[in-house]
């Protein structure tokens, strides 16, 4: 094995462990062994080495989950994080990426070939765990979750065995890698992509309005959706904003242009019955996907805890936001937001598990820097949804821990299928799944190294 093989009680072993999560709120969770995989043959003998130590398995691929769901008590982590290796064919219009490259790096790979894709919105996630867990990006509403452009997956099963899986010859555990999130019962080494026609342009448009106008500004936003073409992207998010040094509700719509739909598309954004009385407003502002990325990265920055949850969810926009009056009425001092995201509905395909949708995602996101305050944080972002809860059409697996607050992240149906996939493809559990109560806990490690 060219990797590092760490054992607790290591000198290196809380670095180790400390680093296989970006969010400085770490669990209080301990492996017994840590591999740090330089290659794909690292992974397999990991897993071997594992089966002979009698060792279950968990991953770490980009480590931005915020929950560090990789890192679990016992076992064995495999630390992806050092296969960022990034191919591309043009002429085919695939890429063939390992699971801890990152979206700036992708982008910048497929670019000088007039191509893109629908990473991460953070500069700062992995590929892997955002695209297994469906991968809601960068023009997705129109591009569609990143999972659905999966094309075939080089994965290391529970027997240590090195696979390239397509929709041919492992059609079932494709099936399961497009969108089961934490529950995949393999480790991918490298996902093979289709990769889409680069935006003509990108244009940007910002409002941010008075948060008297809350309810009002996101029932309009929620109303527009339908006439806005899948090419824009929009959203709103209520918090503090800075420059205008108070809290605000703000919409945001981003057009990723095509020859059919271009920056008009966000001329229905001046039409809002109370455009006059926005604080502040960019219109029309062409940007690019570098610049989309420094600002998300400000709006979660690394070096704080973070604790993010949200809820799909539908029906009469008054019902939603009555509901969520628990959520967006008690939003914590400094960082912390809720975003609404838009979204409507893509059509789901027969060949993914990816299930769980809806018009809009409702998303509480705290950032605080005391571990004293842990408590009150994660009590506002998982206990302020339980209002929202009857109106749940399930969550997204890349912001939610089922162990802090249980929803579905997959249709029932598919759920279903997914855990008779894993009995043939696991039988025993040697893969970590998804997290339970159990394995969870409400304390978390200081940020120091020891």
């Amino acid at each position: 094995m060219r990797g590092a093989v760490i054992r607790r009680g290591d000198a290196s072993y809380e670095s180790a462990r400390l680093d296989a999560v970006w969010n400085e709120r770490k669990p209080a969770r301990f492996p017994d062994v840590i591999v740090l995989a330089e290659d794909e043959q690292d992974v397999a003998l990991a897993v071997r080495f594992a089966r002979a130590e009698g060792l279950r398995v968990s991953v770490r691929s980009g480590g931005h989950s915020w929950v560090g769901n990789g890192v679990r008590d016992g076992g064995l982590l495999i630390d992806l994080s050092r296969l960022q290796d990034i191919t591309v064919d043009p002429d085919t219009r695939t890429a063939a990426v390992q699971p801890s490259a990152k979206g700036p790096a992708i982008q910048a790979a497929l670019a000088p070939h007039g191509l893109f894709f629908p990473t991460g919105h953070a500069p700062t996630v992995g590929i892997g765990g955002f695209i297994l867990g469906g991968g809601y990006g960068w023009n997705s509403r129109h591009l569609g979750p990143a999972c659905l452009s999966i094309r075939a997956v080089d994965v290391v099963l529970a027997d240590g065995t090195l696979v390239h899986a397509t929709d041919d010859n492992h059609p079932d555990l494709l099936w399961a890698a497009r969108g089961s999130g934490p529950g995949f019962f393999g480790i991918v080494t490298r996902f093979h992509l289709d990769t889409h026609p680069s935006p003509t342009k990108i244009v940007r448009t910002v409002h941010s309005y008075p948060l008297s106008l809350r309810d009002e500004v996101l029932a309009w936003s929620y109303d527009l959706l339908e006439s806005l073409p899948t090419t824009v992207e929009f959203s709103a998010k209520v918090g503090f904003t800075p420059g205008l040094d108070t809290r605000t509700v703000s919409l945001t719509a981003t057009a990723f242009c095509t020859p059919e739909y271009g920056p008009e598309a966000l001329a229905p954004l001046e039409t809002a019955p109370f455009r006059d009385l926005a604080l502040r407003a960019v219109v029309g502002q062409e940007t690019s996907i570098e610049e989309l990325y420094d600002i998300a990265d400000r709006l979660n920055p690394a070096g704080l805890r973070w604790a993010v949850d949200g809820v799909w969810a539908d029906g009469p926009v008054e019902e939603i936001l009555t509901a969520a009056v628990s959520v967006l009425d008690t939003i914590p001092d400094g960082t912390s937001f809720v975003l609404w995201m838009l979204w409507g509905h893509y059509p789901p395909r027969p060949d993914a598990c990816w299930s769980a949708q809806a018009k809009v995602y409702l998303s509480p996101n705290a950032g605080w820097s005391e571990a004293a305050e842990d408590l009150r944080y994660e009590n506002w972002v998982h206990g302020s949804l339980a209002a929202v809860q009857h109106l749940s059409r399930g969550l997204q697996f890349s912001d939610n821990n089922l162990a802090d607050r249980f929803d579905l992240g997959l249709s029932v149906d598919n759920a279903a299928r997914l855990e008779k996939i894993r009995c043939a493809y696991d039988p025993d559990g040697f893969f970590r799944t998804y997290m339970t109560p159990a394995e969870s806990t409400t304390a978390y490690a200081s940020a120091s190294r020891s």
